[in-house]
């Protein structure tokens, strides 16, 4: 029995065994291997973006801390807020909370601390080594405690208060 089809190439390995070991050749074209490899790789990558993607969400501070920690979160790295969007607070005596998404794939080093006016809280929301990165992006500017977690199979949920150095 033979595997295959025209222009293919014979390949080693332990399929070729069996195949061997049956009576039969095994025979692979050079683009089959190359083609779902390619598939392979791409859709790692595509995989690969949502886990660099963390979502924040800034509360328990005033308008000009919140501003504060998003200037620094855009210095360490990308975020969906230019810095012309401001946080700006709700009239009422409802909590305001801010939110950004972060891609923490290329982090920048932040140089020194950054003053708050208070202590903020932070929630963050992603897969595990995008959290552990962004939480050492904002080590940079402050004192970072972690004040709860929520651990799922591919996330988590981290709460984290933030503090002058």
């Amino acid at each position: 029995m033979r595997l295959g089809l025209p222009g293919t190439r014979r390949t080693s390995g332990p399929l070729l065994s069996q195949a061997a070991a049956h009576g039969a050749s095994l025979e692979v074209t050079p683009w089959e291997g190359t083609a779902v490899n390619s598939t392979h790789e791409k859709q790692q990558s595509e995989e690969g973006a949502e886990g660099r993607e963390v979502s924040v969400v800034v509360s328990g501070c005033g308008k000009e801390d919140a501003r504060t920690v998003f200037d620094v979160l855009r210095a360490a790295f990308v975020t969906d807020r230019a810095s012309v969007d401001v946080p700006e607070e709700v009239a009422g005596k409802r909590p305001t909370a801010w939110f950004v998404t972060v891609d923490v794939s290329e982090a920048r080093v932040v140089s020194g601390p950054v003053r708050l006016g208070e202590p903020v809280t932070a929630d963050v929301q992603g897969g595990y080594w995008a959290v552990d990165r962004l939480r050492q992006g904002l080590a940079d500017a402050f004192d970072v405690r972690i004040v709860g977690t929520v651990s799922g199979d591919q996330e988590e949920e981290v709460r984290l208060r933030l503090e002058n150095k």
